[in-house]
């Protein structure tokens, strides 16, 4: 298997036809749950759950080539995350010039990983970013809302160009320490703790939500949709990690827990972005879903958070 497809390990292999089991009897349940109560809840989910298989099927393409094929998609991904949340912020139209300087920033950042240069990987965009834009957009002669702009260009950059890239750099990761899963071994089990969070705070809060948790800023969260959704990630996070991971039981636990709760503070501050510009999703991309960054809002936090963890413990 390794010698056509490098990238797919025995244990990714068994995960990736597990998650497709899966799909295909919450699909099933769906199904009979929609034939049973039409109009219901159920009808809702199903639009998600079809979401669901486009963004996995694609996942699996990009499995089968190689760990830089796999670095280029993500750098896609950031492009387009940044290219969505330009089209909702507010920018003085004399600054709109300047932000093809972050869209380039991007494929410099992924260079870094391709190239193995954690160090500067670390602090290209926080550090060099940071004190050269705000010089580049001085020189656009405006200060109009130059706070305004420079708080919405920097915070954009650093969620879709920075904290993302993480993710590809997961596979390098793996490589370097010779995690037993492969480049994907880690990659794998964040995506699938992290969306499935996602999931089970949507779907314990839907059919169990009572107590909201912030009602001005994402109305649908409640206290039984968070709980619900910590106890999930931590049992799906038993079931994978000793096959994707060098996780033992207890990392398993507060892994989990934590990418729970770091996925939940994602999905709010994003859904706060929204109700300041005044809009229900960041685009349209995915169907039952709205736009790229409605879908990784929670991964955006995530990402970083279970990279650092991994590589100081483990």
């Amino acid at each position: 298997m390794m010698i056509f497809f490098p990238m797919i390990t025995p244990p990714v292999m068994w995960a990736c036809l597990g998650i497709y089991g899966f799909l295909i009897i919450v699909q099933i349940i769906f199904f009979l749950g929609s034939k049973w109560k039409p109009n219901s809840k159920f009808s809702d989910m199903s639009a998600r759950l079809r979401a669901w298989w486009y963004i996995f099927i694609a996942f699996t393409l990009v499995f089968l080539t190689r760990v830089w094929v796999l670095d280029l998609f993500w750098m896609g991904i950031s492009l387009l995350a940044l290219r969505e949340y330009f089209h909702v912020i507010p920018i003085n139209p004399e600054h709109k010039r300047t932000k093809i300087w972050l869209y380039l920033s991007i494929p410099l950042q992924y260079a870094c990983i391709l190239l193995n240069w954690y160090g500067l990987f670390l602090i290209f965009i926080p550090v060099y970013i940071y004190f050269l834009f705000p010089i580049r957009m001085i020189l656009s002669g405006s200060s109009k809302h130059f706070l305004q702009s420079l708080g919405g260009f920097f915070w954009g950059i650093m969620m879709t160009g920075y904290s993302l890239s993480y993710v590809a750099y997961l596979s390098h990761l793996a490589i370097e320490k010779q995690y037993i899963a492969g480049p994907l071994g880690l990659l794998l089990y964040l995506l699938f703790i992290t969306e499935m969070n996602d999931a089970m705070q949507y779907l314990w809060g839907k059919f169990l939500g009572r107590r909201l948790i912030l009602p001005k800023i994402s109305p649908k969260k409640t206290i039984e949709g968070l709980i619900g959704g910590v106890l999930s990630s931590i049992c799906f996070s038993l079931l994978i990690a000793p096959f994707l991971t060098p996780m033992n039981w207890v990392g398993a636990i507060l892994m989990g827990g934590l990418i729970s709760i770091g996925g939940f503070f994602g999905d709010v501050t994003f859904s706060a972005i929204k109700r300041d510009v005044h809009i229900k999703d960041f685009g349209k991309i995915l169907p039952g879903h709205g736009g790229l960054l409605d879908r990784i809002d929670s991964l955006i936090f995530t990402a970083p958070l279970f990279f650092h963890l991994i590589r100081w413990f483990y």
